[in-house]
């Protein structure tokens, strides 16, 4: 089995088809996609539009779930601006997504974790805002009772596999559109990828072992950039253009 790993479009389209060229390019024709489709200082319409056409298999992000079922004045701007952009068709498209699903049988797929899609699973906050890898002990406690060999989450924006003592795999693509961003939870804290590439990841089982390839795509991040500018999020447009917020 051979299919591409997307998450954290965030309204970057520009990213989501140059991301989707490479996976064609590759000669891959699955594809899974792991929520926070929309919210963003981008263009969510267009966005969810491309979404909806690729006949990909998807679970909701948090943010997702804000855009269609929290109250406007409830919303972080991002998700408020995604609202305001997306049509009432692919408002239901997004909440009918599930939480949780399973993929051929063999693959687990989640957002964020699999009993929350606002808690990090592989990564970890200090109450300084220090961002860095969960312990081996914490990463198991949540995989109990998943008996698929490969786990695919996202959410931290953050390309990363950790294969566990019994040999299960869990992997996050990192994020096709979002390469930096801030939260309050569970301590305020800064994340930064570090490169304006678009990320995905290509998963292979060969022989009773899933193996992983990070990919980073470059695409015009600079319109993106300008994009978040237009609409009054400069941290957005730095993250973009460099991968780092300053």
């Amino acid at each position: 089995m051979r299919f591409a790993a997307i998450a954290d479009v965030h309204g970057n389209h520009f990213a989501l088809e140059a991301v989707v060229a490479d996976i064609r390019a590759q000669g891959i024709a699955d594809i899974v996609n792991l929520g926070d489709m929309a919210s963003g200082a981008l263009d969510a319409r267009r966005a969810v539009e491309v979404m909806m056409g690729l006949n990909a298999a998807n679970v909701r992000g948090n943010h997702d779930r804000y855009i269609t079922d929290y109250k406007l004045d409830d919303m972080w701007p991002s998700d408020r601006l995604a609202h305001s952009q997306l049509e009432p068709a692919q408002m239901e498209w997004l909440r009918a997504l599930p939480f949780s699903a399973i993929y051929r049988d063999e693959v687990y797929l989640c957002h964020a974790s699999p009993d929350d899609d606002n808690a990090y699973w592989t990564e970890a906050v200090t109450p300084e805002g220090v961002v860095h890898m969960a312990s081996i002990e914490s990463i198991e406690e949540k995989a109990k009772g998943i008996t698929q060999s490969l786990i695919l989450c996202a959410h931290t924006h953050i390309a990363r596999s950790v294969r566990l003592r019994d040999g299960r795999m869990i992997v996050n693509p990192g994020s096709v559109g979002g390469p930096g961003y801030r939260d309050v939870a569970p301590y305020p804290h800064t994340l930064e990828v570090g490169t304006p590439d678009a990320c995905y990841a290509i998963l292979d089982s060969t022989s009773g072992r899933w193996d992983v390839t990070f990919r980073q795509v470059p695409y015009d991040h600079e319109a993106m950039a300008a994009l978040a500018r237009q609409n009054g999020r400069p941290e957005w447009a730095s993250a973009l253009a460099t991968g780092w917020i300053r």
